[in-house]
């Protein structure tokens, strides 16, 4: 395919800017895509500032984006479920080893040979590191290429590919529905996605903040309630109440208060990742059985079942359009938490 435009950060302390990539020639498998937008993960910061060296160096030049969606522009003989013009998607994963367990359960974010990331991982093709969506196309494989509802707006489905599936896989899992109540810690990027899933699972929903001028948009967004955090006696008020809470913050703060308002065998699901380790007492785990648990994005199967899911609910992220000139403001403003509630990139702003 050759020569691709793109936005890159060279170093963990230079500014993302224009850039060229090579992408592969299409095998008889693969899907082009020329992407139209492409949401702002948090972990693209994380990634293009090296802030995870001890678990996942950063490979430079690095181009992140693992929220895209675009128009398929050429197709390999052998595939089947695309064709020239269709829209299409891809998340976090552009790869796995097909053959572990994991894999084999439709569970592909888990291989037991590690998943391909779409940016930042070894690239079996190139024999590089796989480049992103911040990009005007994409080569990807079949299998990793998802089809977007035609009823949603393109935009609004990016950041579905990573903040829609993280929070739908766990609520999914966790059997949230109908006489389940659910707490949901956080209102960004993934916790506004938690509230608007479980609001159409059927649950209860009570959003956690800290901000008192985000109860209006919690309860805009699907909450029952909304409980300020910093409120001990409406904390309380919900001692050993919740059937299930997602936590969706990456600042530290206190796990064991939101145990203590789980009640027996019910879980605590992290989808955060907070910089530093945090402390948890084992009592408010043994005193109700309770469990504290974790769960990264979903498999193909189940990313295309989100998909789907949002198709026939008429669920999409809230977002912020930026062209990719402003890609580091939106950084410096992702820092500051101020996005309702995810920045998504007019990729047709590369071409300028």
């Amino acid at each position: 395919m050759g020569n691709t435009r793109a936005f890159a950060a060279v170093s963990e302390t230079s500014p993302l800017a224009s850039a060229t990539i090579d992408r592969r020639a299409l095998t008889d498998s693969d899907v082009q895509i020329e992407i139209l937008y492409c949401g702002v993960c948090h972990s693209d910061l994380h990634q293009c500032r090296n802030e995870w060296k001890g678990v996942m160096p950063t490979t430079y030049p690095c181009v992140p984006g693992h929220e895209i969606v675009g128009r398929v522009t050429k197709v390999g003989k052998d595939v089947k479920k695309f064709k020239v013009g269709s829209m299409a998607a891809v998340g976090c994963m552009v790869g796995s080893c097909g053959v572990c367990v994991n894999c084999k359960a439709g569970m592909e974010m888990y291989c037991a040979q590690g998943m391909t990331l779409t940016y930042n991982s070894a690239d079996k093709y190139s024999g590089g590191v796989t480049y992103g969506g911040y990009s005007e196309s994409i080569v990807v494989e079949e299998k990793f290429v998802l089809s977007v509802p035609e009823n949603l707006d393109l935009a609004g489905v990016a950041p579905l590919l990573c903040a829609g599936i993280t929070t739908y896989s766990p609520l999914r899992h966790w059997k949230v529905g109908p006489g389940k109540k659910v707490g949901v810690v956080g209102l960004g990027g993934l916790g506004h996605m938690a509230v608007k899933f479980a609001h159409a699972f059927g649950a209860h929903v009570v959003l956690f903040t800290t901000s008192p001028g985000k109860v209006e948009d919690g309860k805009r967004l699907g909450a029952d309630e909304v409980v300020i955090s910093k409120d001990a006696k409406a904390m309380a008020a919900h001692a050993t109440s919740f059937d299930m809470i997602l936590d969706a913050v990456s600042a530290e703060h206190d796990l064991n208060a939101y145990l203590q308002l789980i009640k027996v065998d019910g879980a605590m699901v992290l989808v955060g990742a907070p910089e530093k380790p945090m402390a948890v007492s084992s009592l408010n785990l043994i005193f109700g059985r309770k469990s504290l648990a974790g769960s990264a994005i979903g498999g193909v199967a189940e990313t295309q079942e989100m998909l789907d899911f949002c198709g026939k609910h008429e669920i999409t992220s809230d977002i912020e359009m930026i062209p990719i000139q402003k890609v580091n403001e939106a950084y410096d403003r992702l820092l500051k938490s101020d996005v309702k509630y995810r920045f998504v990139i007019d990729m047709a702003s590369l071409k300028s």
